[in-house]
C-alpha cells in the first residue's frame, strides 16, 4: 500500500480488506460507546469525504443508523442549507429533506426561483438520532468536521441555517431561533454571509410563521443577486 496515502484514505483501504484498525477512545468525543472521531478530514474530496461519513463511528448514533445521510445537491452551489438531522424517511432513504418538511422546503425555493438540483443541502448531524429527539453535543461535534468540509468544498456565497438546532450548533450560541431569524450573521474564517430562518417542520406545525419564513428568503435571495 502506498504510504503516502492521506490516514483517512489508508483508513478506509484497511477496513475494506477486513484488516482491523484501531484508534484511541476519547471520553468527551467519543460519545456513547463509540470510537474517537476519524483521522483530519480537511483535506478530503468528495468521493473520499463520503467514504469517511459512510464509514464514521465516532459516536453511538452509528449502532441506530440505517445508514448515514451525507447531503444532496449542486456540489458548487452559491446557497446551502444546512438542517438538523435525518429523520425516519432519510435514514431510510439516504437524503436529507424527503419527507414533508422536505417538501415544503422544495416550494421555499420554487418561491426564490430555485429547485433542490441548484443548491447543497445538509445537517448538522449525519445519522438520525433515535426517536428524533435533539442532537447530544458530543454527537454534533463528532460530525461538525464533516459539515466544515462539506461547506469548504461547496464555497457557497450564502449559507442558511434551517431552525434552532442549526443555528445553535453553527453559532455557537443558546439564543433563541426567534431572536436568531431574519438576520445576517457571519460563519468561519472567510465570513460567510449566513442567515438564520425557521425549520420547515416548524413551519408545518405554526403555518402562521411562514411569512417571517419568506422574508428571510427574500433576504437571501437579494444577497445571491448582489443586492
Amino acid at each position: 500500500m502506498d504510504a503516502t496515502l492521506d490516514p483517512v484514505r489508508r483508513r478506509l483501504y484497511l477496513e475494506a480488506m477486513g484488516i482491523q484498525v484501531w484508534r484511541r477512545r476519547a471520553g468527551s468525543a467519543a460519545g456513547e460507546g463509540g470510537e474517537a472521531p476519524a483521522d483530519d478530514v480537511s483535506t478530503l474530496g468528495w468521493d473520499d469525504l463520503r467514504a469517511a461519513v459512510a464509514a464514521c463511528r465516532a459516536c453511538g448514533l452509528c449502532a441506530t443508523r440505517t445508514q448515514t445521510v451525507f447531503g444532496v445537491g449542486r456540489r458548487d452551489a452559491d446557497l446551502m442549507f444546512i438542517g438538523e438531522a435525518p429523520g425516519a424517511e432519510e435514514d431510510r432513504r439516504g437524503e436529507p429533506f424527503v419527507g414533508r418538511a422536505g417538501q415544503l422546503l422544495d416550494r421555499m425555493l420554487a418561491a426564490i426561483g430555485l429547485d433542490r438540483d441548484q443548491v447543497f443541502i445538509a445537517n448538522i448531524l449525519k445519522c438520525r438520532p433515535p426517536g428524533n429527539r435533539d442532537p447530544k453535543p458530543e454527537e454534533a461535534a463528532a460530525c461538525r468536521a464533516f459539515l466544515l468540509r462539506q461547506i469548504a468544498l461547496v464555497q457557497p456565497r450564502v449559507l442558511v441555517s434551517l431552525g434552532r438546532i442549526s443555528a445553535q450548533n453553527l453559532l455557537e450560541t443558546d439564543e433563541a431561533v426567534g431572536r436568531l431569524r431574519g438576520r445576517w450573521f457571519s460563519f468561519g474564517p472567510t465570513a460567510l454571509p449566513l442567515m438564520v430562518t425557521f425549520h420547515p417542520s416548524y413551519l408545518l406545525r405554526s403555518p402562521e410563521q411562514k411569512a417571517r419564513a419568506w422574508l428571510d428568503l427574500v433576504q437571501v435571495a437579494r444577497r445571491l443577486r448582489g443586492a
